[in-house]
C-alpha cells in the first residue's frame, strides 16, 4: 500500500524559509522515479490548489504564487520529494499536501507564516 508522509511544516516569520519533505513508501524506487509528484496547499475556507509538480524526468511547473520563491525537487534514491519555500508570506499559510500520481495523497503538514 502506497503511503505518503509529509514533514517539515511549522511556524515561521514572514520572509523566512521552510523545506517540506514527502517520503513515499510501499512503492519501488523504479516506479517512484517515473511518477509525477506534486505539492498542493489548502488555506482555511479555500480550495486545495496546486503549488508545484515535478515529473519523472524532472520537468517542473509552478503556480504563479510559487514562481521565484519555491523550488520542488526529488531524490529518487530516497523516494522523497521536497519543497523548498523561501520568502514566505502570511498568505502562504495553509496545510501543504503531497500528491503522488493521481491517486495518492499525504495527510498534510501545516505551514503558518506570521507577519
Amino acid at each position: 500500500q502506497v503511503q505518503l508522509v509529509e514533514s517539515g511544516g511549522g511556524l515561521v516569520q514572514a520572509g523566512g524559509s521552510l523545506r517540506l519533505s514527502c517520503v513515499a513508501s510501499g512503492i519501488s524506487r523504479g516506479i517512484f522515479s517515473i511518477t509525477t509528484m506534486a505539492w498542493h496547499r489548502q488555506a482555511p475556507g479555500k480550495s486545495r490548489d496546486l503549488v508545484a509538480y515535478i515529473g519523472g524526468i524532472g520537468g517542473v511547473n509552478y503556480s504563479d504564487s510559487a514562481k521565484g520563491r519555491f523550488t520542488i525537487s526529488r531524490d529518487n534514491a530516497r523516494n522523497t520529494v521536497y519543497l523548498q519555500m523561501n520568502s514566505l508570506q502570511p498568505e502562504d499559510t495553509a496545510v501543504y499536501y503531497c500528491q503522488g500520481g493521481s491517486a495518492y495523497w499525504g495527510q498534510g503538514t501545516q505551514v503558518t507564516v506570521s507577519s
